[in-house]
């Protein structure tokens, strides 16, 4: 029998953290957090980069084990979208997150609108590019908030045609569990979600409905500080 143990290095705020960390708890997969503080550059430690030569999070890895240990395997997945397919591959019948092969057009539009917000948005506002920004004279909030609403405008376009009570029909996929923490931090820096785009706000809205999401929340993990527990 083997057994698999799972370790994700995350940061609170992190969007593509809690990309998996939702994915992983809609799949019920048990895992043990692994805090790095992005404000303290606990990302560059070489403990970290030896990891994730990347020097970000999350990393995702994975330790399986049966009676024999000398057959114990590690995998590490230092990208979050590359770490959503292979949970995907590997665990397809825990809350599948694409749709089935038999409908490769609903598969192409979940693969669509996560690469919105995982290759238009969220590159063009992490922390990274917001310190570079900053000394140019740029006001890093309104920075995010335009390529914000660039991205969300593209989704909700998508979406509008696409969503049933989620992004692509009634199953929460892999669109969904990146457009959430792209939501959220939309909200931080003052996008005014629910007027400008009635379609992710309704996904928004059915998404934090569910116990998994909420025990994924930025503001529920175990590093977040506590000011910003209040209210949860």
């Amino acid at each position: 029998m083997t057994t698999t143990n799972i370790h994700l290095h995350t940061y609170f705020r992190s969007s593509c953290s809690a990309r998996l960390r939702i994915a992983l708890r809609l799949k019920s997969l048990p895992y043990t957090s692994i805090p790095i503080n992005l404000l303290k550059d606990e990302q560059h430690d070489p403990k970290n980069t030896a990891l994730n030569p990347s020097a970000t999070v999350p990393t995702l890895i994975l330790t399986s084990t049966n009676n024999n240990p000398a057959t114990t395997t590690t995998t590490i997945i230092p990208q979050s979208l590359a770490a959503l397919e292979y949970l995907e591959e590997v665990y397809p019948d825990k809350h599948p997150l694409l749709p089935p092969l038999s409908d490769p057009e609903a598969r192409a539009t979940v693969r669509t609108l996560a690469n919105i917000i995982a290759c238009d948005v969220q590159p063009v506002t992490n922390l990274r590019i917001l310190k570079r920004v900053a000394p140019l004279g740029m006001d890093r909030a309104e920075w995010s908030r335009g390529l914000v609403e660039e991205g969300l405008q593209a989704y909700e376009e998508i979406a509008v045609k696409s969503a049933g009570a989620f992004s692509v029909g009634d199953r929460v996929t892999l669109a969904d569990v990146c457009l959430l923490p792209a939501v959220w931090g939309a909200e931080r820096v003052g996008v005014d979600v629910q007027g400008q785009y009635p379609t992710v706000w309704r996904v928004k809205e059915g998404l934090e409905g569910l116990e998994a999401v909420r025990e994924a929340h930025w503001r529920n993990q175990g590093d977040t500080p506590e000011e910003f527990r209040v209210g949860f």
